[in-house]
């Protein structure tokens, strides 16, 4: 389903702030040091948003990151609030997207074969 342009509008605007609030208003000690705000979709009625982010550690370090976000939801909401000019501030769910971690695995498997490849050539030769 093709989103509308309102609603892209307000995925950015959502994006931004929300990567804004975490980083400078945020000072919760279980968060980890880098947390990347990846994506975010709005329901049709703007009533709830889906906030898709990347954390930098190990899995343990990104599901507790996750989960302190999703408890400090509200407090990100109330800051949200006078920045956005909609009648409704969305209910925020965050939820870990590790497609920056498996496209670094991805390169890095990539990298050996071309290593492996280039190896075989040159002993071959």
């Amino acid at each position: 389903m093709q989103a509308s342009r309102r609603t892209e509008r307000i995925n950015v605007i959502l994006r931004r702030y929300i990567s804004e609030i975490i980083s400078r208003d945020m000072k919760d000690p279980r968060l980890a040091s880098l947390i990347t705000i990846i994506n975010v979709t709005v329901s049709k009625d703007i009533r709830h948003a889906r906030v898709f982010t990347s954390v930098m550690g190990d899995s343990n370090e990104s599901a507790q990151t996750v989960e302190t976000l999703n408890s400090a939801s509200g407090f990100i909401r109330q800051n949200l609030m006078p920045k956005l000019r909609t009648k409704n501030v969305p209910h925020l769910k965050f939820v870990l997207d590790d497609s920056i971690q498996k496209g670094n695995h991805l390169l890095g498997k990539i990298d050996t074969v071309i290593n492996e490849d280039s190896q075989s050539e040159g002993s071959s030769q």
